[in-house]
């Protein structure tokens, strides 16, 4: 199989030379854990890259605008009441939390804070398109490196995990649809949509079986 046919059909967060024996792991190896912080500060940034190219937010941040403006919570809330949310179905998924889950929230959040105000605003049409393209491919990548050290994905990583292994989909096909999920429940609740947004509903799955496909051919060649 192709590089290109392996973006879209990858079904499994492939086991490299680097990746934990188990998400609970206390004690892993010192490489493993530089791995994850430079996935999750990927992914992180290009959420940074996507957020100042003021073309949308992304589906699940459409959602908590919703769910803000129909109960009358901050944005902020809305956005941790759905991680909770999405943790819960994690017990019938039966999906396992671990150090990456904490530094996910700790690591991402750094990330898109210290790189935003560095980042250019464009007020061109179709470089905001361009930024906001980029923005989701370095998530796909990010996406790609830190699962890949299996020590516990974040929240919605979780769940596309998990939804991965009981329907037995491509990951992109299933990321696909849990944005897509995000993106028109927001909508319907009064969230906005950009076109940002619809790119990255749309460009995320196979962006992040882009950044899996990669880590497993460079772990092969290494």
């Amino acid at each position: 199989m192709n590089f290109l046919s392996r973006i879209f059909s990858i079904k499994k967060v492939p086991y490299l030379s680097w990746s934990s024996e188990h998400p609970l792991n206390k004690r892993p190896k010192a490489f493993t854990v530089i791995m994850l912080v430079i996935g999750l500060f990927l992914f992180g940034l290009g959420e940074a890259i996507l957020i100042a190219s003021d073309s949308g937010v992304s589906p699940w941040t459409v959602l908590a605008q919703g769910i803000s403006k129909m109960t009358n919570v901050s944005i902020g809330e809305a956005t941790f009441l759905i991680s909770i949310s999405i943790l819960l179905f994690w017990i019938p998924l039966r999906q396992i939390p671990g150090i990456g889950t904490i530094l996910n929230v700790i690591i991402i959040a750094s990330a898109i804070d210290l790189t935003l105000p560095y980042l250019p605003h464009p007020e061109n049409f179709l470089f905001k398109i361009l930024q906001a393209s980029l923005g989701i491919l370095v998530v796909g990548i990010g996406s790609g490196i830190y699962l890949s050290c299996n020590l516990g994905p974040g929240p919605r990583d979780g769940l596309m995990v998990g939804l991965q292994q009981i329907t037995n989909k491509s990951i992109p096909t299933i990321r696909t649809f849990i944005e897509l999920s995000a993106v028109i429940s927001g909508w319907f609740l009064g969230g906005i949509v950009g076109m940002g947004t619809i790119l990255f509903v749309f460009g995320i799955g196979p962006c992040v079986g882009m950044g899996l496909t990669l880590v497993e051919k460079l772990s092969r060649e290494a």
